[in-house]
């Protein structure tokens, strides 16, 4: 079994690592945080103190950061111990760009593999995700099945690429409900029943995820995705659409709790 190094224990990165964990393969972990990592630590993972401890003699690396500069940070701390022959799995949304810029840093003998995740924790903690695996998969592949469906997207960079599309559409799918949301309350329709038709209508997933409760997107992180997809194209109402996330991140109730209260936000601002 490969010797597995998982770094990030956020809201994603636990339940996963705990799918590998429970997989068999001997796990080590860190995250920022040491706390976040006792309970997996206490199921039998390994607790490195550093992310260069963890990488130094795994097979398969595997990162699930908030985002870019994250990810910078960690890799400024991995990339001289990585040992020829390894396999780094980037899982974090940080667009192709930055899985491209990694890639150029490793040296020869390492494997980069980009493949960010489709869906939200409930799936991560059933190992029902979405994998989106661009790159040399097949080393990995098997790895990747503990957390998954992986569906392989092509070259390096284009896993992280299709994490984006996906994301736009998540996030301004939801932000469409809220302000239809937003309509029905200013024309005195019954919640209940917008929210049942418009359930029932071509919106009906974004709707599902609008009002999701027992599940975590971050507001933050969803207007880090929305900023990084806007700035790969030209796209008016993700632009539109990230503005409204960004009023929403401003308030401290907001910034750190799952979309779905951004929603709530969203219906009621001015």
């Amino acid at each position: 079994m490969e010797k597995i190094a998982f770094l990030g224990l956020g809201h994603m990165g636990a339940p996963m690592a705990r799918q590998l964990l429970g997989s068999g393969h001997p796990l080590t972990v860190w995250t920022r945080t040491a706390a976040k990592a006792e309970p997996l630590a206490a199921e039998g993972a390994t607790l490195a103190a550093t992310p260069a401890d963890a990488v130094r003699d795994a097979d398969v690396v595997i990162t699930m950061l908030a985002g870019p500069a994250a990810l910078h940070a960690v890799a400024d701390a991995v990339v001289p111990e990585l040992r020829p022959g390894a396999y780094w799995v980037e899982m974090s949304t940080v667009g192709p760009d930055v899985v491209k810029e990694l890639a150029a840093r490793l040296k020869d003998g390492v494997t980069l593999v980009d493949a960010p995740v489709a869906g939200s924790t409930d799936r991560a903690a059933a190992g029902r995700l979405g994998i989106l695996a661009g790159g040399d998969v097949a080393g990995v592949e098997h790895v990747l099945a503990h957390l998954g469906t992986v569906t392989r997207t092509g070259p390096l960079g284009s896993g992280a690429a299709l994490k984006l599309v996906v994301n736009t559409s998540v996030v301004g799918g939801v932000a469409l409900v809220a302000e239809a949301m937003r309509l029905a309350d200013a024309l005195g329709v019954d919640e209940d029943t917008a929210r049942a038709v418009l359930t029932n209508g071509p919106l009906g997933g974004a709707v599902g995820r609008a009002f999701a409760e027992g599940v975590h997107f971050d507001t933050a992180l969803a207007v880090k995705d929305a900023d990084l997809a806007t700035k790969a194209a030209r796209l008016p109402v993700m632009e539109a659409v990230l503005e409204q996330f960004r009023r929403a991140a401003a308030d401290p109730a907001v910034v750190h709790e799952d979309i779905a209260k951004a929603v709530a936000h969203i219906r009621r601002s001015s």
